[in-house]
């Protein structure tokens, strides 16, 4: 153990496990390239010495523009081997926001996936041109080098001085900067941080503790890599633990891929899981009355079981005979969309709605709550034998936690970052006396479970000086089928209202929705539907939290209309700018509900 760098790490994994098979990058055709530990390690080491070729040593910005696949880790672990730092770009981002990362950052050199992405970087940057090289990870064209021909480069150095590698890899240190994140920047301007290799190690090194994986299981990579879950979780952890990492070829192709691949272990946001959750909901109701019976009554125990075993207590034995037929006539037939081999399916990013959670613990599958931050790394985790729904977890080994007099959420750990990329005043708002500030509102109860009540930047302040979380109350409607989206309203304002987006797979299934099918939206089924959700949340607050008033939006906030960002947070600030005619709406005249 102890302060390693990364590349170390990945050095460890090829004499552990040399020829096995690391990665798989998918070709078409349902066909995979596989790169084994040996291959991958190498391939790091020459585009090591490629780069030194080029110029670019310790402590560059080398930046990283691609979707998440093979070339991308490639690419990534090269840069670490090298001294140099990595930032990748998140590439749903405007081209004018990318182009602003990548002069910010100061990046020398940009891999990129394919020549298409490049032209696009090069006339979104216009003049004066971004003085960087660019590297090919996919195609060809005039002036760029691809990625084969940087390794050549990398190759020939290496036989004109069989100690090049060596060189390089003795000035590098576990102390020195490794990844710059461009963080999505929930709350207005993005802030680059710099973590070391030392943080993101120590971040490894908690992985057999807590997930306990090893070369026998395999994970699917589909999140964009920019986004430090993805990085740390999917990309780097594996290496410390040997897990072969297949990447997806679409996220169209994502369920036919789990069919086949049969991960046991995944990672994906709250939307993932809400779809998978909504998909087999929008099946059950087209069928019979007694199979919709079945399945409703088959999750409800499966619930009522999973909730006993949280409090440590036994089912009964009717129960669990109940529950072994539900198994084999609902749950196992579910699980099998998933592929049916999922140990530790784990939700990350955003909060997971607590009904959304019983129903993945119903089917014998719990989705697994972890919590982490650009600034931090991943902190803490629900313990796989004891998840609490509603909880981030409890802290990691090594990961110290405690809660500022106004309930923020304060972490200690050798993972923290380093600091914004220069900006020193921001650096010290967040890190203090060892300390990092995370802007969450927690709890912990008294066996260290942690739970995220808001961020401390978006409470609502209500004109009566009341104070309202909204995350929470917006978690609520996870269970509520047929809303998408909920954003609340009422920081300064009289009373609570709320901007809503439909599902419209589960509006379809509405009754007396056949003239409507043009017009979801305003429709009065799916009008009666979002009122009947709202009273049932409101029934759950406090009379100042309450939504008094709601508007049904046309459309579902979108990463395009910068409502949302590359990792799906709400960013509410540009909600409520491009929605303004309706929220002024929402508070003229009387109050009352729509």
């Amino acid at each position: 153990m102890g302060s390693r760098t990364m590349y170390a790490v990945l050095e460890q994994a090829a004499q552990r496990y040399g020829n096995a098979s690391a990665l798989y990058q998918p070709i078409g055709k349902g066909k995979y390239q596989t790169y084994s530990w040996s291959e991958y390690k190498c391939a790091a080491e020459e585009i090591a010495c490629g780069l030194r070729t080029l110029g670019i040593g310790k402590g560059d910005v080398v930046a990283i523009h691609a979707e998440t696949r093979a070339e991308f880790y490639l690419a990534d672990l090269g840069i670490l081997a090298n001294g140099s730092i990595a930032a990748a770009l998140y590439t749903t981002y405007p081209l004018p926001d990318q182009i602003g990362n990548l002069r910010a950052s100061d990046a020398r050199a940009v891999f990129v996936e394919d020549p298409k992405s490049m032209q696009a970087l090069i006339e979104a940057a216009g003049q004066p041109p971004l003085p960087v090289r660019w590297i090919l990870l996919t195609g060809q064209t005039e002036n760029a080098l691809t990625l084969e021909g940087l390794r050549a480069e990398g190759r020939k150095s290496q036989a004109d001085d069989p100690q090049a590698f060596e060189k390089i890899r003795a000035e590098v240190r576990p102390e020195d900067h490794a990844i710059l994140y461009l963080t999505s920047g929930a709350t207005g301007e993005p802030k680059m941080g710099l973590t070391t290799h030392a943080a993101l190690v120590a971040n490894v090194d908690m992985g057999p503790m807590a997930l306990g994986l090893s070369p026998n299981d395999c994970t699917i990579s589909f999140l964009p890599s920019a986004h430090i879950a993805q990085r740390v979780v999917i990309e780097l952890l594996p290496i410390g633990m040997g897990v072969p990492v297949w990447f997806s070829e679409s996220l169209a192709k994502l369920p036919g891929e789990m069919k086949t691949i049969r991960p046991t272990f995944l990672l994906a946001p709250p939307r993932v899981w809400e779809r998978i959750f909504a998909s087999v909901n929008a099946e059950v109701k087209k069928k019979s009355a007694l199979a919709r019976k079945l399945f409703h009554g088959a999750v409800g125990l499966g619930a009522e079981v999973s909730r006993l075993s949280e409090e440590g207590k036994p089912a009964p034995k009717w129960m669990r005979n109940a529950l072994k037929l539900a198994e084999r006539l609902v749950f196992s037939k579910i699980r099998a969309r998933l592929g049916g081999q999922l140990r530790i399916a784990a939700s990350g990013a955003a909060p997971l709605g607590k009904e959304l959670a019983r129903f993945y613990a119903a089917i014998g599958m719990p989705l697994i709550e972890g919590y982490g931050l650009t600034e931090g790394g991943v902190l803490t985790l629900n313990p796989l034998d004891r998840p609490k729904f509603g909880s981030i977890g409890v802290a990691l080994p090594g990961v110290e936690l405690r809660l500022a007099e106004d309930g923020e959420l304060l972490v200690k750990s050798a993972t923290l970052f380093a600091g914004y990329y220069k900006d020193p005043a921001s650096t010290v708002s967040v890190l203090r006396d060892g300390w990092l500030y995370t802007g969450d509102i927690a709890e912990i109860d008294s066996f260290g479970y942690v739970y995220i009540t808001g961020r401390k930047k978006e409470m609502i302040v209500s004109s009566n000086g009341k104070k309202i979380y909204p995350a929470r109350i917006e978690g609520l409607f996870k269970s509520e089928p047929i809303v998408n989206q909920v954003v609340l309203i009422g920081d300064r304002l009289p009373f609570v209202t709320a901007l809503v987006t439909v599902n419209v797979a589960t509006a379809e299934t509405l009754k007396g929705m056949e003239p409507f099918k043009d017009r979801v939206a305003g429709a009065p089924p799916v009008q009666t539907e979002v009122r009947k959700a709202v009273a049932r949340v409101n029934k759950q607050l406090a009379p100042f939290e309450q939504i008094r008033k709601f508007r049904i939006l046309e459309r579902d906030f979108s990463i395009e209309t910068g409502e949302l960002t590359p990792t799906m947070k709400v960013r509410r600030n540009r909600v409520l700018e491009n929605h303004r005619e309706v929220v002024s709406e929402l508070y003229m005249g009387k109050e009352e509900s729509q």
